[in-house]
């Protein structure tokens, strides 16, 4: 499967959205990436992500940790392919941390995995909190690689697809020099 094929499923699904949003890093942008919208259906949430695991498989990792909300369902299913254990991160007074009973021992090889990296701010709190236990980062990977400028992560970063889409400073948009009314549909203003 091609990265056209799959940008045309998140189109089949309206998942690829056009308009005015606030993104969950604070940039503006003229186009939304809703995974949640492809991943509710189990069969495609599972072609996407054999196809991701035919990437990544060689790596020698033994969890897929995920930032709330986005990543756990991609996560999950990834981990559940390649029989590997999932767990998440989420926010707690704006902090990422390590809940619900899961946790992560010293020099646990570990992935970290997104639905769509735009800055990678989640991303690089999710790697803190698994180097606060003396985890390993083995690589990152997301579905939808969306940023603009490489990001380094210390470790390779292996996306299912990488799409290009244009964001703006909140001082310097030009959706909303236009007018355009904005949506925020990331978890993260919620």
């Amino acid at each position: 499967m091609n990265s056209q094929e799959i940008i045309e499923i998140y189109k089949k699904h309206s998942a690829l959205m056009t308009g005015h949003f606030l993104l969950s890093s604070g940039l503006h942008s003229d186009t939304y990436l809703q995974s949640e919208l492809v991943m509710q259906y189990p069969f495609i949430a599972k072609v996407l992500m054999e196809e991701l695991a035919k990437k990544i498989y060689i790596y020698d990792f033994s969890t897929i940790l995920s930032p709330a909300i986005g990543g756990i369902r991609v996560g999950y299913e990834l981990a559940r392919i390649l029989n590997k254990k999932a767990i998440f991160v989420e926010r707690v007074d704006g902090k990422m941390s390590l809940r619900r009973g899961f946790n992560i021992s010293k020099n646990e090889k570990i992935i970290i995995m997104e639905d769509v990296l735009t800055t990678g701010r989640s991303t690089i709190e999710t790697i803190e909190v698994a180097k606060s236990f003396g985890a390993e980062i083995v690589l990152v990977s997301a579905l939808i690689d969306r940023s603009e400028r490489d990001i380094d992560f210390n470790t390779p970063l292996i996306p299912l697809v990488k799409f290009k889409v244009l964001t703006y400073s909140a001082s310097d948009c030009q959706l909303c020099k236009k007018g355009l009314p904005l949506i925020t549909p990331g978890s993260r203003h919620i």
